[in-house]
């Protein structure tokens, strides 16, 4: 029931879209939020204290939520499943910038991750999608199909909650640096075998985009834990080496900027590689899907 489930609200992401307003993960967000006004401290207690009080509830319900058959679980596994919107997204600015509208693709690049575009080129736009398909592949498809696999309703509700917990406060900026760490170390925690699986997936695709499973995984093994997130790094550096290309390097956020290490031994991405690295996404979630069934 629980494959059957999943497999069903897998299909219901690729073709029901996500609705403009009301959206549970939206909803859970605004919950989270209303909840960390309410508990903020500088300090990691209340940050432990914030994080239970969030996923808890999400997994209960999720628990309820199973006991409605397989289609509870498919409309479960569609609300927390961000896979196609994740294509879609890199596409559009695929787009953008295959129509010479570098302007649009910096609008659309915010959609995709937290880095301010207002800088960035061709080459820099194109990257920055490359490498958030790459994570993200894990955060929002394979991640959730694991836990769903372990857990049904209650794993999915559970690791999307945790997910979003990490990308509203796991920040190490002034009002996050202790109260955002432990959520933060639950996300690298949850995300530990998702992303690890992601590598292993991306490794196999690479034939399917033109790349050499061996040179993939070659990549991987070397260059995976030279990222400072213990997870990002792994889906990373297997997405450069399937698609034969370099990503790292420096990354601005408001008014920090960040110095990742490089990944890769071939070209920085060009426009034509988001395109190939969403057919990677693709194959990697659906590998996931297989997996996640048996």
């Amino acid at each position: 029931m629980r494959s059957r489930g999943m497999a069903a609200g897998y299909l219901l992401d690729m073709l029901v879209r996500d609705p403009r307003r009301g959206h549970p993960v939206a909803v859970f967000g605004r919950a989270a939020g209303w909840w960390e006004r309410r508990v903020y401290r500088d300090s990691a207690v209340a940050g432990a204290m914030f994080a239970a009080g969030a996923v808890l509830p999400a997994v209960g319900l999720g628990r309820l939520a199973e006991r409605g058959g397989e289609a509870a679980t498919a409309a479960v596994t569609w609300a927390v499943l961000g896979g196609t919107m994740l294509c879609r997204e890199a596409e559009g600015v695929a787009r953008a910038l295959e129509d010479g509208d570098v302007e649009l693709a910096r609008e659309l690049l915010p959609r995709l991750c937290g880095r301010d575009p207002s800088g960035l080129g061709e080459q820099e736009i194109a990257r920055a999608v490359v490498e958030s398909v790459a994570e993200n592949t894990s955060d929002a498809v394979v991640g959730p199909l694991v836990w769903g696999a372990l857990g049904g309703a209650a794993g999915l509700a559970g690791f999307r909650a945790v997910n979003t917990l990490d990308a509203m406060v796991g920040h190490r900026n002034a009002r996050y640096r202790r109260f955002g760490a432990p959520a933060a170390r639950l996300d690298d925690l949850a995300g530990w075998a998702p992303a690890r699986l992601t590598a292993l997936l991306a490794v196999a695709a690479a034939p399917l985009v033109g790349g050499n499973a061996g040179e993939a995984w070659r990549v991987w093994r070397r260059y995976g834990d030279r990222h400072p997130s213990p997870n990002a790094g792994q889906c990373e550096a297997a997405f450069a080496g399937a698609l034969g290309v370099s990503l790292g390097g420096a990354n601005v956020y408001g008014d920090r900027e960040e110095r990742r290490p490089s990944m890769g031994e071939g070209p920085p991405p060009r426009v034509a590689d988001i395109r190939r690295a969403v057919r990677l996404s693709r194959a990697v979630g659906a590998g996931a899907l297989a997996v996640a069934a048996l």
